[in-house]
């Protein structure tokens, strides 16, 4: 059995730094800020030579308001599903009556728990050992989860036992390295992912998006308050169903850049954006009482430019009216004219009305993203188009379109040669995207046109004239010159 390890402890001890160092990652958000993290946070990790399951958790002891009693009861269901506990206590204030009520409440639930004293770089060990013996749970470990200094010995100490063969790639506590090699695949061809399909929940602040994926799976994973901005940082939930893998993921609400004031928001819309990048299938989720706003489009444009398909859920649609919701329908047929092809859902996260249709949209979209097309019926298609309807003439001439293929996915890429395909305009563009898509019943997935011409070997050469064209030349300018008077 894979060992889980749930990092407990007060509010900005440093968990989500050290869950960053055990998992090689930069996963979870990190600030100088009590009450960042919120929700749980899962991520496996190695060191050592021993695999395991690491929990982030929001901090305990210091509950204000109805949201930390939210964030408590995540930080407690993580508690029940690890097989070890990790208490983190901050070094340097040494241990205080939240760290004691927090050791009480671990001690009472039958698990291991291991105390951590982390930030031991900054303060004397010595006396860090001497604070962290007061709350009876044993010998404490000394930590610094900036530096990384101390994890192996904490990991041999929770994951006892010989070590299993290494990774392939190298283990190192820097996060810094393993980023670097993702980057450095940035640009490769991204295959279909082992732990199931990627769908990225964005919209604007307190839409739904929260609600919704807790829907879907059927249990309250995620925080979800009435409040703007209760979701700070991208959750990934892994999720089955019909025989289908998923990991759906919560992002923070997205507002206009001119309102984002705090430094935390800003990282949050960063962490929302590189989810957009990296999922397989985006929902837009709207809110039916607000319409389609101008940062909802904006929203749209950022995952049509990271070519991503796309699902539009129009969220609190219970309570509405039938003139309202006539209202509704009217308005996003005016503001989303550019998004015909994405699936339109109208649900309620809250009621769960509509809710089971987005999973087979989203499968249906991710399916025809990754659609594979011949060559041929490419042309089959493109003959037939170009015949239902010619290019346009260019400077007196036919623009001609020869042949095409599939030039790659996300977007799904169409690849047209031609002569003169610089001078066509847009609307046969569209005309040929559309029929494209049409014909090949693609869905939730923009298709995108790349023109290539082929180079004219005659491009810049003048022809040299004959004597006898010469001639010729000269009698028919005298001509011309003679009738013009």
């Amino acid at each position: 059995m894979q060992a889980t390890l749930a990092l407990v402890g007060r509010p900005n001890v440093g968990k989500s730094t050290l869950f960053n160092r055990l998992t090689r990652s930069r996963d979870a958000l990190v600030a100088n800020l009590p009450g960042l993290t919120r929700d749980r946070k899962y991520g496996l990790g190695r060191l050592g030579g021993r695999d395991y399951l690491v929990v982030d958790t929001g901090g305990l002891g210091e509950e204000t308001d109805a949201i930390d009693a939210l964030m408590g009861e995540q930080t407690r269901a993580a508690m029940r599903e690890a097989t070890h506990l990790l208490l983190l206590i901050d070094g340097r204030t040494g241990v205080t009556a939240g760290d004691e009520a927090l050791a009480a409440e671990l001690r009472v639930m039958g698990k291991p728990v291991y105390l951590v004293v982390n930030k031991v770089d900054t303060t004397t060990p010595d006396a860090a050992l001497a604070e962290a013996y007061r709350l009876g749970l044993g010998e404490p470990l000394l930590i610094s989860a900036t530096r990384g200094s101390g994890l192996e010995r904490l990991i041999e100490r929770v994951i006892p036992g010989p070590a299993s063969e290494a990774w392939t790639d190298a283990e190192t506590d820097d996060p810094s390295v393993a980023d670097a090699s993702a980057a450095s695949r940035g640009n490769m061809p991204r295959p279909r992912s082992k732990e199931g399909t990627r769908i990225a929940f964005v919209g604007r602040p307190n839409v739904g998006k929260s609600t919704l994926v807790n829907r879907l799976i059927g249990e309250n994973r995620v925080v979800v308050f009435d409040r703007p901005g209760t979701t700070r940082d991208t959750i990934d939930v892994p999720f089955e169903r019909d025989g289908r893998r998923y990991v759906l993921v919560d992002t923070a609400g997205i507002r206009r850049r001119a309102r984002v004031n705090e430094m935390v928001e800003k990282f949050s819309i960063v962490k929302a954006l590189e989810a957009i990048n990296a999922a397989d299938v985006v929902v837009l989720v709207l809110d039916a009482r607000a319409g389609v706003t101008e940062q909802d489009a904006h929203l749209i444009g950022l995952a049509l430019d990271a070519g991503a398909p796309l699902v539009v859920a129009v969220n609190k649609w219970d309570g509405l009216t039938a003139d309202e919701r006539a209202d509704v329908r009217r308005g996003l047929d005016l503001r989303l004219t550019f998004l015909d092809f994405a699936e339109r859902h109208f649900i309620s996260a809250l009621h769960g009305t509509g809710v089971g249709h987005l999973l087979a949209a989203a499968h249906r979209a991710d399916d025809s993203a990754h659609r594979e097309v011949s060559t041929a019926a490419l042309n089959r298609l493109l003959e037939g188009l170009v015949a239902a309807h010619q290019p346009p003439l260019s400077r007196g001439r036919r623009i001609k379109l020869r042949y095409a293929h599939l030039g790659g996915h996300r977007p799904f890429t169409i690849v047209i040669h031609g002569n003169q395909t610089e001078r066509l305009p847009g609307e046969y563009k569209r005309y040929l995207a559309n029929g494209y898509r049409k014909a090949l019943k693609l869905v939730g997935t923009p298709v995108a046109l790349e023109f290539k011409t082929g180079d004219n070997p005659f491009a810049g050469r003048r022809n040299t004239l004959t004597p006898h064209q010469a001639h010729k030349k000269k009698r028919l300018l005298r001509h011309v010159k003679r009738n013009s008077r």
